[in-house]
């Protein structure tokens, strides 16, 4: 997976993890704001593995 793709899906489970907590905390539903968390760090995750990505490329390119 190339490091675009690994920040894109970052942010698009940070956006749908954000959104889970924000209805699991209206609804009073603890279950869903304990999965949007997790799928929040997990996004968090793979926009980490991306930069790192980006990081060993640019390293290699400037060796």
């Amino acid at each position: 997976m190339s490091s675009t793709s690994d920040k894109i899906k970052g942010l698009a489970n940070e956006a749908v993890g954000n959104v889970k907590q924000g209805i699991g905390k209206a609804t009073d539903n603890d279950r869903l704001r304990a999965e949007g968390k997790a799928q929040e760090l997990k996004g968090e995750a793979q926009q980490a593995v991306g930069k790192a990505k980006d990081a060993v490329k640019s390293a290699i390119d400037k060796a």
